[in-house]
Order: C-alpha cells, then sequence, then structure tokens
C-alpha cells in the first residue's frame, strides 16, 4: 500500500481530529489481488491512529 492510496484520508480525517479533539484509529486494506491490478506489489492492511496534540 503506497502512501498516496491513503495520504489524503488521513489529513481529512486528521483536520475533523483537530476540530473535535477526538482521537481515532483509520483502517485501509486492499487484497493481493486489487494491489496487483493498480501496480502495487502486494496487499494488506495499515491502521493509523490520529489524536490532537497540543
Amino acid at each position: 500500500m503506497s502512501g498516496g492510496c491513503v495520504e489524503g484520508a488521513v489529513v481529512d480525517d486528521a483536520l475533523g481530529v483537530m476540530k473535535t479533539g477526538l482521537s481515532k484509529v483509520l483502517e485501509f486494506s486492499v487484497t493481493n489481488e486489487q494491489a496487483w491490478e493498480v501496480g502495487l506489489a502486494c496487499g494488506g492492511t495499515v491502521r493509523i491512529f490520529v489524536e490532537p496534540v497540543q
């Protein structure tokens, strides 16, 4: 999974977390078959914890 696939969604959610002050976990996944179709070497899952920082 490349950073470009999820970067925009993470930024949007991070902006929301900054407004609400509530942390959240984001999860993105792609199967091996889907990954191959879009030019990625393999599939997988990434979980990103987003929290407000002061």
